[in-house]
């Protein structure tokens, strides 16, 4: 009898461990985020909702808008790009990337403890360091060790999720 109940016990346990792992490794892809609009989900209405209205629009769609220290551009998923990378027709109108503008930053690879953080990958020309994590969609350009831009894209896995 005892017996029996351990095997009951070690079983029970195996079974919640597996279905723990499978809920958390379910989750859904999802690209960075930046201040409640995410690519690949968000589209222009709720962009404009969120931000309000830009301040300029070019003729490919690219929104500006002015934000508190800087300006952001977003870019839009559409059809050419849809056809080119096989998506799913559905994802033609949302947001493609998020380019955040830095008028002003102090923040510095260091402040932002990307040198030591292997999940970003570093390039580096004259007066250029790039950390990029294509994994979460993000990208930080620094000039002369200062943060400039903030790229906001989808996730490696999001894309893959998205094609037909």
């Amino acid at each position: 009898m005892k017996r029996a109940a351990k095997l009951s016990f070690r079983y029970g346990v195996i079974t919640i461990a597996f279905l723990s792992a499978l809920i958390f490794s379910s989750a859904p892809a999802r690209g960075a985020a930046w201040n409640g609009i995410e690519p690949l989900k968000s589209r222009r209405d709720e962009v404009i909702k969120i931000l309000g209205a830009p301040v300029g629009e070019s003729l490919e769609g690219v929104m500006r808008f002015n934000v508190m220290g800087g300006s952001v551009q977003i870019s839009f998923v559409n059809d050419k790009f849809v056809n080119a990378k096989k998506l799913r027709t559905e994802l033609a109108g949302t947001v493609l990337e998020i380019v955040l503008q830095h008028d002003h930053s102090s923040d510095t690879p260091e402040t932002l403890k990307l040198l030591n953080n292997h999940a970003f990958t570093r390039d580096q020309s004259k007066s250029t360091t790039i950390f990029r994590n294509m994994k979460e969609g993000l990208i930080y350009t620094f000039v002369e060790g200062i943060l400039r831009t903030t790229r906001y894209t989808f996730a490696d896995d999001q894309m893959a999720k998205a094609r037909r």
